[in-house]
């Protein structure tokens, strides 16, 4: 079992179990924690979810998590958002109402609006193909055009093209799904549930030096 630390966030948000064992598979022994104090002091954290932004922040504020996550992040550890965890790192979204986030990246999210006389069903659920943009560490051996498994309704818009590093494609729609900034790397796709290349981005992250 590899020794690197790994934290894993818990705020009520699903899918660490997905998530854990991924990273057991890798051979890493991920500690899953609702504590603020652990994921403040954390020295790699993943940052998952599957939900509402409303109710993702909700559950961050109550239990001091939002903090905790501004706090490991200005303390420059890698961290890995997936899913919500990649949407409610920016300062706004449009869900539940319009939901202040956490502010990490500058940007907003929105849900799909298609062009007219384009119909797709919302959410976007399956597979679809990532297009990269430029290198990554995390993105190191992934194959422009590999396929993961998207499940969402939302996405960043917004957004400076310097911090976009993967696109995808959905109703005509062009929309970033892979971000980074710094010691930050955010996904909208779910690598976890999405086999081989999936495990690839993973081991690339709990390998990332930035």
């Amino acid at each position: 079992m590899n020794s690197t630390p790994i934290t894993v966030v818990d705020y009520k948000s699903g899918n660490l179990t997905s998530v854990a064992l991924a990273l057991e598979h890798l051979g890493y022994a991920p500690h899953v924690t609702g504590r603020a104090e652990d994921v403040a002091g954390a020295d790699r954290v993943v940052f998952p979810g599957v939900g509402a932004a409303g109710s993702a922040m909700k559950n961050l504020t109550a239990g001091g998590l939002d903090a905790a996550l501004r706090e490991v992040h200005a303390r420059g550890r890698p961290i890995l958002g997936i899913c919500i965890g990649c949407q409610v790192i920016f300062e706004q979204s449009e869900e539940d109402g319009d939901t202040t986030c956490l502010g990490l990246l500058s940007g907003s999210v929105h849900r799909f609006q298609f062009p007219e006389g384009v119909s797709r069903k919302v959410p976007h659920m399956g597979w679809n193909e990532v297009h990269f943009l430029r290198e990554h560490p995390v993105l190191t051996g992934l194959p422009s055009g590999s396929q993961f498994y998207f499940v969402h309704s939302y996405h960043p818009t917004e957004v400076s093209p310097s911090i976009v590093y993967g696109e995808a494609i959905y109703g005509e729609v062009r929309f970033p799904v892979a971000l980074a900034k710094d010691n930050l790397m955010a996904v909208q796709f779910h690598p976890e549930k999405s086999g081989k290349p999936g495990l690839q981005l993973l081991d690339n992250f709990l390998r990332w030096r930035p």
